[in-house]
């Protein structure tokens, strides 16, 4: 019989293509998400019944056993970028990766790959950068020997990154010709989802030996730059105007009234942790275990984002045809 994962959050960017990857691979999947009847489209992944969502709430053990039951691996993709309701950066990225680690070993699962991010740290103001760190910790307590990933930014074309920046500049009219940035000197250096999902699948197979890997492209960009570049795939001609932190805290205390008052129904465009993260740049450590120990050659973001922002071009997918009739009138 074909071994078996349990994938916490496969249905989010990252965990949909580890679910394909590990079915691909002949394992059995299990998707365990808190709305199973939106993760339906992961099933397809794999053939009649190899992949399987079912419903898990991180925030409590029965949950998470219920899931893990006979599994062979673990794969925690479980995160947030901003805290609603229940789903605090604690009770999520900080107690809800160290039960899965916890539960994982007292059940007896082989291997345990968890997703966390570059520039976890225990001693950050930042609470996502805090809970990520704290995270780790759990999982390296019940789990020692356990494949933790910390990706910088992520892209692709589910991502929040790109997307929603094509989608300011795509309404440029609206902001005066400009696309407005906070920390536009701050670098980064994106990797591809696959790529992310290709080191899970080394971490769940074990072709990846236990310990931290820090997982960045093929190129290091300042968020200006990356802006950049994205423009000129959409061919849009907007300016970069940098917010500055102090502007971008007093306008995240506006937008954290805004989501208090409506309920949470209108949710906050930036917050003042994410203010804080964007002061730190976000690019691999020196000395880590990258993708070069785990034989993956990281995908460079020219190969990918045409791929999936053409969408975002004045004329869409007929922009390149409608440049070539330019040039031949000329």
């Amino acid at each position: 019989m074909s071994k078996l994962v349990t994938i916490y959050g496969g249905s989010g960017f990252v965990g949909r293509y580890v679910v394909r990857r590990m079915a691909q691979a002949g394992w059995r999947v299990r998707v365990a998400v808190r709305r199973p009847n939106e993760a339906m489209f992961v099933k397809p992944y794999g053939v009649v019944g190899q992949v399987e969502p079912l419903f898990c709430n991180i925030r409590d053990d029965d949950s998470v056993r219920a899931v893990m039951s006979g599994a062979d691996a673990v794969v925690n993709c479980v995160g947030i970028l901003a805290e609603s309701g229940k789903n605090s950066f604690d009770a999520v990225q900080a107690e809800g990766a160290e039960r899965i680690a916890r539960i994982a070993a007292e059940v007896g699962v082989g291997r345990m790959v968890h997703v966390s991010a570059i520039g976890a740290d225990a001693e950050s103001d930042s609470d996502y950068a805090r809970t990520k760190a704290e995270g780790e910790a759990g999982v390296l307590k019940h789990m020692p020997g356990a494949v933790i990933l910390r990706p910088s930014i992520v892209f692709g074309p589910e991502d929040d990154f790109f997307n929603r920046f094509a989608n300011m500049a795509r309404f440029g009219a609206l902001t005066l010709w400009t696309l407005p940035v906070v920390g536009a000197e701050t670098r980064f250096q994106p990797v591809y989802v696959d790529d992310v999902a290709a080191a899970a699948e080394a971490g769940v197979t074990g072709r990846a030996a236990g310990g931290v890997y820090e997982l960045g492209g093929p190129d290091v960009d300042t968020f200006r730059e990356l802006m950049d570049q994205m423009l000129d795939v959409i061919r849009r001609r907007r300016m970069i105007v940098n917010i500055p932190f102090w502007a971008a805290n007093v306008m995240a205390n506006g937008f954290a009234a805004v989501q208090f008052l409506s309920g949470g129904l209108v949710p906050a465009q930036i917050t003042r942790d994410q203010v804080r993260n964007l002061r730190r740049d976000n690019v691999v450590g020196e000395g880590v275990k990258t993708f070069a120990d785990l034989g993956i050659s990281p995908t460079s973001l020219e190969a990918v984002l045409p791929e999936y922002l053409w969408r975002f071009r004045p004329t869409g997918q007929y922009e390149e045809l409608t440049e070539s009739a330019k040039n031949l009138r000329a």
